[in-house]
């Protein structure tokens, strides 16, 4: 048997580890890192849309483990910490961009990714301001190694700082960049967490859409072309099914394990994805523009949350 065939084939079997219920989020993130470390990737073509698509399902899924009432008071609770942040972060990123001498549209796109949701924030804002291949590469590298890093950071902030599963849910879904891992760290850090942080990433997510009209003002030669994230309104629908629709929360616990498993396994995806070669493109500039709004958010959302909630 080739050894390219061999490879794969270690690649399926760690997938199905992953997605049974003895691997936690972090690891499964590592794993996949490492494998493609020693082994690299066998299917890196079709990585990114599988891990785009698992995701998705994934939240989905998790929307069948919400009441619609709760949601909304968690949603109205993290509202005005959301706008705060999401204005916070892109008038530092502009200014620090600056004094960094980065690429505005570079600067922007980081700065985007890190006010609401990561990569997805990056790709729906990157037409309207015409980014080109490299500063959309670099801002995506930069949230992704944040996102790695925050998978294993903040739970472990969470005890020490002996934040309850409210608090967590909500500092996770302020300061950590993309939707995998704030579901990732919430979810080992507890289920209440879980259903708190995925509420209000989501409802954060939304601001996809006034940002990147906010984009085509300030960069009017850019696409005009909005990237909605369609997927939030099935979960809604979910979430609105297991309130409201009888017999829906007989099968809500079945479709919840499921939704944990497929979001075990994006991350294992997610970590496969991420290359030595791929940390190193990412250069000094951008990496300190992003670790400096991280901080920043976190610090102060965790202050913010820890008084006020």
């Amino acid at each position: 048997m080739k050894k390219q065939t061999l490879i794969k084939i270690l690649f399926i079997l760690c997938i199905a580890a992953t997605a049974s219920s003895y691997i936690s989020a972090p690891i499964a993130l590592l794993m996949g890192f490492l494998f493609t470390l020693f082994f690299g990737h066998p299917f890196e073509a079709l990585g990114s849309k599988a891990t785009s698509l698992l995701l998705k399902v994934s939240v989905v899924g998790l929307g069948f483990s919400m009441n619609a009432y709760s949601a909304l008071e968690v949603g109205k609770d993290g509202f005005w910490l959301t706008i705060g942040s999401i204005i916070l972060i892109l008038t530092l990123g502009f200014f620090i961009g600056r004094a960094l001498k980065i690429p505005t549209k570079m600067s922007y796109l980081v700065s985007s990714g890190t006010a609401i949701c990561g990569g997805s924030a990056i790709a729906a804002v990157a037409p309207t301001v015409r980014a080109n291949d490299n500063e959309i590469s670099v801002a995506l590298a930069v949230v992704f190694i944040l996102n790695s890093v925050a998978l294993f950071v903040f739970p472990v902030l969470g005890h020490i700082f002996d934040l309850s599963q409210f608090q967590f849910g909500m500092w996770s879904a302020i300061a950590i960049h993309d939707t995998s891992s704030v579901v990732g760290a919430a979810a080992s850090y507890g289920e209440e967490a879980l259903q708190v942080a995925t509420t209000v990433k989501l409802a954060r997510a939304l601001w996809i859409i006034p940002l990147s009209i906010f984009s085509i003002f300030i960069f009017p030669s850019g696409n005009k072309k909005i990237k909605i994230p369609w997927f939030i309104g099935f979960f809604i629908l979910a979430m609105l099914a297991n309130t409201f629709i009888d017999g829906v929360s007989v099968v809500s616990p079945y479709i919840l394990v499921a939704a944990k498993s497929m979001l075990i396994v994006t991350l294992f995806l997610i970590g496969a994805s991420l290359s030595i070669s791929s940390i190193k493109d990412v250069g000094f500039k951008p990496l300190i523009l992003g670790v400096s709004l991280w901080i920043i958010i976190s610090i102060l959302s965790l202050l913010a949350i820890i008084y006020t909630i």
